[in-house]
């Protein structure tokens, strides 16, 4: 029996690859690689291919027994999605349905699905928790929310069994120093700092410092990439305990802002660069903070890298090695 990780060559699917193989999985890596990156797949077996076309996807199933599907391929650029709509309801949405389609037709009933906090858009108030209010603001948000949907009508109506995780801001990078994060383009604050402090970005600019925060500017929920590693085991592990499909936030329910994150940066890094500041963005909330007290319960999931400036650590090492 094996693992599929769609988007496996991707930032977060290579880390959840990485500790399936450390519990004894069997991984089977589907990617297209737009955006992940092949040396990222360093253990398992790594297919190239795309959710578009079910002639590919059906290959993996003819030549593994797949049991279980983790689902990380898609887009996730907020922006592009605003002035490209059509491109993330295909990817995101269409493509999804490939896939659901292929493991409907082959019996593989088990999905954990990777969504986000952007499917809740405005909060009313936080820590945010999964019985609030779902109103994306943008067709990112949309098509995640589309997916959630699509995941309890298969569920009813096929015996589908899932688990949607909705992240926070994931961020840091492997603890022993063999994956880390690179976009192209890259828009995580994390990784944008740490350019600044390694001299390969002229300067880091903070959007916004007078928003109704201690120091003015957004604060988010940094949640540690091996953390939400740790979540998706858990929600395998339950899905083959044979319990119902569930919805669970990933967090740290800790506030940090946008300066908070620099100043990890400056310490952790020894360096000087130079902050500016610009006018607010559209649609940046003042506070994203996630409850993850269901995951706790339920799954039995704790984070174990909270502190900002380990996240950071981790993330620096790994970026001041690779680049």
């Amino acid at each position: 029996m094996a693992v599929l990780v769609c988007g496996g060559a991707g930032y977060i699917g290579s880390h959840i690859n990485k500790q399936l193989n450390k519990e004894g999985y069997e991984t089977v890596v589907f990617d297209n690689l737009v955006y992940g990156h092949r040396e990222a797949v360093k253990w398992g077996s790594f297919v190239q291919g795309d959710l578009q076309n079910t002639g590919e996807i059906e290959a993996v199933f003819q030549t593994y027994k797949i049991e279980a599907v983790f689902h990380f391929a898609a887009y996730a650029y907020v922006g592009e999605s605003v002035e490209n709509p059509e491109k993330y309801y295909y990817n995101n949405v269409a493509n999804t349905l490939n896939l659901l389609h292929v493991m409907k037709k082959y019996g593989c009933t088990k999905m954990i699905f990777s969504s986000t906090c952007a499917t809740y858009g405005e909060p009313e108030k936080v820590p945010i928790t999964e019985d609030m209010p779902q109103r994306p603001v943008n067709p990112y948000g949309v098509s995640k929310l589309m997916v959630e949907r699509i995941l309890k009508d298969y569920s009813k109506a096929y015996g589908l069994k899932f688990v949607v995780l909705r992240y926070f801001n994931a961020a840091g990078a492997d603890p022993e120093g063999e994956l880390g994060e690179g976009h192209d383009p890259e828009t995580h604050l994390i990784p944008l700092i740490l350019d600044a402090a390694s001299g390969r970005r002229k300067e880091i600019r903070v959007f916004g410092t007078d928003y109704d925060t201690p120091d003015g500017s957004c604060i988010r929920d940094y949640i540690h990439v091996y953390d939400l590693a740790t979540a998706h085991l858990l929600a395998l592990h339950y899905l083959e305990q044979g319990k119902e499909s569930n919805f669970f936030n990933l967090g740290n329910a800790l506030g940090t802002s946008v300066f908070e994150v620099i100043e990890a940066v400056k310490r952790v890094s020894g360096k000087k660069f130079t902050v500016s500041v610009s006018d607010r963005r559209s649609g940046d909330p003042a506070r994203l903070i996630g409850s993850s007290e269901k995951a706790q319960s339920v799954l039995g999931w704790k984070p174990v890298y909270g502190d900002i400036d380990v996240i950071v650590g981790h993330a620096w090492n790994w970026h001041d090695k690779t680049f």
